[in-house]
Order: C-alpha cells, then sequence, then structure tokens
C-alpha cells in the first residue's frame, strides 16, 4: 500500500519538478505564433483551449493502453511501480513532450518529418515505414478487440460491428478535428480519469492487499523482469505511439507556454492511471499466480470487468464497457488519422480538400481491413516491439534536436541509450525475435546474450551519435 501511495505522489512531484526542468531546457517562446494561428485550415490546424487540447492528447495516448499494458506488467509485481515511475518520469513524459513541442516548431510536423531533419534521409524513411506499419496495426488491434467484447455482450454478428468501426474510424479521420474528436474525445477522458481514481480509491478503502516493492521477481513463471516488463507496459511509462499522436494536437496549441500541460501533463495522467490498474491487478486476485490465471481465462479485458464491477458495483460496469470499448475505439480513429498525416507529410499532399483526405485514406483502410483477419496476439506481439523502437528512435532524435540547438540534450540521450538496451535485448529473446535460432540453448544463457547484444548496440549508437556531435 505504501508503495503504491508514494508511486502516485512521485508521479505528481516528477511533474513539477523535472517537467519544469525539462520545459525550461526546451525554452518555450509564448510570443511566438502557433502553427494554429499561422496555418489554419479549418481542418487538422485548429485553435483549441489547452484543457480540451490535454484531454484529448490523454485520450489519444491512452485508450485501454495504461490499463491493459499495467494488467500485463502486474505480473511482475511491484517491479511495475518502479518502471511506471521512472519510466513515466525521465523517458515517456521527455519523449511526448519534446516531439510535441518539435513538431510545433515544425509546423505540426509528423514524427518522421521531424527524425529526418535531425538523423538524416535514411532514418526519414524507415520512420516513416515503422510509424505506418504502427499506426495501422494500432487501428487494427483496436477494430478487432473492441468488436470481439460488443459481440460477446449484444450477440450482434463480429463482422458487422467490424463494419460499423470502419466507418466510425473513416469519417473520424477524414472530417476536421474540431467535429468529432474535439467533441466527444474530452468527455470520454474525463471518465477515464474518473474510472482511475474511483477503481484507485477503492482498492485502498476496501482494504485490498497491495504488495510492496521488494527484489523479488512475482511472476508465476519466472519470467524475467527486464526487458519484458518494459514492453508490456508501454503506454504507462513511454510509448512510440504517443510520438505519431503529439503532432496533431501541436497543430493545435495557442500558445507554446501550453506544451508543458498538454504533453508532459497527460503522460503523467497516464503513468497514474496505469499504476491504479497494476495495483488493482495485483492485489485483485490475492497475488500474480491469481492474476494469471484470470487472465488465461479470458484476457485482459474480462480481468478489467471483474475489478471495476466488484470494486465500483453497477457504476463500474459501466465505465468497464467504456474502458475496454469506447476507449480502444478513441484510440484507433487517431491512429489512422494519424498514418494520413504522416502520408500527406512525407508525400507534401495538402490536406485541405476532403477528396485529397479521402484519396489517403481510402488505401490505408483497404490494408486494415485486411489485416483484421489476422490473430489478434500475432498482431499485438510484433506492435509492443515496433512501438518502443519507435519511441526509441524517436528520442535519439530528440537528443540531435537539442544538441543543434545548444540545449542540454542528456534529457533525451540517456533514455534513448536505456531503450536502444531494451528493444534489442527483447527481439532476440523473445518468442517473435530471434530467440528461434538459439534452440537447445539455455534460457539464462540466451537472456545474457540479448543483454550483452543490447548493450553493445546501444554503445555503439551511443558512439556513433557523438561522432555527428563531432562533425
Amino acid at each position: 500500500m505504501v508503495s503504491f501511495i508514494v508511486s502516485i505522489i512521485a508521479l505528481i512531484v516528477g511533474y513539477m519538478i523535472y517537467g519544469k526542468i525539462v520545459d525550461g531546457i526546451f525554452g518555450p517562446d509564448p510570443n511566438r505564433d502557433t502553427p494554429a494561428k499561422r496555418l489554419s485550415d479549418g481542418v487538422d490546424y485548429v485553435e483549441m483551449d489547452w484543457k480540451k487540447a490535454f484531454l484529448i492528447q490523454f485520450l489519444n495516448i491512452a485508450g485501454t493502453g495504461p490499463i491493459f499494458g499495467a494488467v500485463a506488467g502486474a505480473m511482475w509485481g511491484p517491479a511495475a511501480f518502479i518502471w511506471i515511475v521512472f519510466g513515466c518520469i525521465f523517458a515517456g513524459s521527455v519523449h511526448d513532450f519534446l516531439i510535441g513541442m518539435m513538431s510545433l516548431r515544425k509546423d505540426g510536423a509528423s514524427v518522421s518529418e521531424l527524425v529526418g531533419e535531425n538523423l538524416g534521409e535514411g532514418a526519414r524513411k524507415l520512420m516513416v515505414v515503422f510509424s505506418i506499419v504502427l499506426l495501422v496495426l494500432v487501428g487494427v488491434v483496436f477494430i478487432t478487440s473492441p468488436a470481439a467484447i460488443l459481440n460477446d455482450l449484444t450477440g450482434i454478428d463480429k463482422m458487422v460491428l467490424i463494419g460499423i468501426i470502419i466507418i466510425y474510424y473513416l469519417a473520424a479521420t477524414v472530417l476536421p478535428v474540431d467535429k468529432i474528436i474535439g467533441r466527444i474525445y474530452p468527455i470520454f477522458g474525463i471518465a477515464l480519469l474518473i474510472m482511475a481514481v474511483g477503481i484507485g480509491i477503492g482498492i485502498v478503502v476496501q482494504g485490498y492487499d497491495i504488495p510492496e516493492i521488494a527484489f523479488h521477481n512475482f511472476h508465476p513463471k519466472g519470467q524475467s523482469v527486464f526487458p519484458y516488463l518494459c514492453i508490456s507496459i508501454a503506454c504507462g511509462a513511454i510509448s512510440g505511439f504517443h510520438a505519431t499522436q503529439s503532432p496533431m494536437m501541436a497543430r493545435c496549441l495557442q500558445n507554446e507556454r501550453e506544451g508543458r500541460k498538454v504533453f508532459y501533463g497527460a503522460m503523467i495522467s497516464e503513468g497514474i492511471v496505469a499504476l491504479v490498474w497494476a495495483a488493482a491487478a495485483m492485489s485483485f486476485f490475492g497475488g500474480t499466480p491469481g492474476l494469471g490465471e484470470a487472465l488465461g481465462h479470458g484476457g485482459a479485458a474480462v480481468v478489467v470487468n471483474k475489478i471495476s464491477n466488484t470494486v465500483l458495483g453497477k457504476v463500474g460496469g459501466a465505465l468497464a464497457l467504456l474502458g475496454v470499448v469506447a476507449c480502444p475505439i478513441t484510440s484507433g480513429d487517431t491512429a489512422f488519422r494519424s498514418a494520413r498525416l504522416t502520408i500527406a507529410d512525407t508525400i507534401k499532399y495538402k490536406q485541405g480538400p476532403i477528396i485529397n483526405r479521402f484519396i489517403v485514406a481510402i488505401p490505408l483502410f483497404v490494408v486494415g481491413i485486411a489485416l483484421c483477419f489476422i490473430d489478434f496476439n500475432i498482431l499485438w506481439r510484433y506492435f509492443s516491439w515496433s512501438n518502443q523502437t519507435l519511441a526509441t528512435i524517436a528520442l535519439w532524435a530528440a537528443a540531435k534536436y537539442l544538441n543543434n540547438n545548444g540545449k542540454n540534450y542528456k534529457i533525451a540521450l540517456i533514455p534513448a541509450i536505456f531503450m536502444t538496451v531494451v528493444v534489442t535485448d527483447y527481439i532476440i529473446i523473445a518468442p517473435e525475435g530471434f530467440v528461434r535460432f538459439f534452440q537447445g540453448t539455455p534460457v539464462a544463457t540466451i537472456e545474457m546474450i540479448g543483454l550483452v547484444c543490447g548493450i553493445v548496440v546501444s554503445a555503439l549508437c551511443t558512439i556513433g551519435f557523438f561522432k555527428t556531435l563531432k562533425k
């Protein structure tokens, strides 16, 4: 219980202290006209009050990410608290803030354009592919999962539900940002925050035994904490998907001073949501073995539904439905919208005329519909790794940007070095990675190989980074 409460306090203090330090290093200029003012087009560049922009950013980057990811990460016990707190304050929030502010200074440019400007044309092309693939995967994952849940609840044919969700996604992708997203996202954002606060208070007041931080791996099968935990809990700590979303709100802010509240603040809020659900998941079922059994009989959606209904009663049931159905949909629609903007930025294709938006969007949805027939679990595994890899590349670009502008680049460099180790280690030892080439090798040896490779690749990237500084 103490570790949980201290972790929440740490996130809030992190926003007030480290968030202010990061904001000061970047140096927002309140007198500089934002893209929303200079390039207003009534479609993607639309001025919004910072409070609305915050709620939209929060829901854009959150959805079910800090819920489902935290539930999965709770399998390692209170180590999840450590990763969420340190990851969120020093990596995720820095990542979201810097990409958002860099985009704000670059006319609302997509993350691939920002990477290209700072790491070169080769990196830009890689990032275009990575970000579009990631966004389409997110969109597809958040078509199939809510459709399956609604099918169970209503009995309506799953393909019919998929069709309805796709039609909504297409509308949200091509219509002006203030017509659908600007109207319903703030409402859902508030509901998601209320849900987390309710669950957090409920598990404390009702006396659930939240374990304390200890040097012990709570995973029932003994799966190593590193790097699996850092991949499982992405949206609550650091997520590359956020780099694709921040430019959307960078096109809507009225003043650069609002960046810390919207970008850094939304990520800290998401970290608090993740802490609440990690604590609820590891305590509600009497420990991680019970949680593992619950996850094996229906997955994270069933776990969320059971916790919500028990802790919050009928109100919890309604909020659970929001969490497992509405929130995924509100992540999926902005994923496709961001993919449209990324492609348009890449080919320099104006998005003012609605026909131009359809020309870019339709092929995306054709690919998305085709991917709906692939097993959900396969999609999710590759999404998780590509998501964190995208975040890693974005951090390297942010470090280079800060250096180029004579600012303290270490706030981005240190998390970039760490995340390079994470994603390299993971892709070597994980089932979807290169572990198949180590048949018959002891698990401990494979894990050591993965860690060594991660450190070596990270060291090479760091050396390359400093060489570019010398040039």
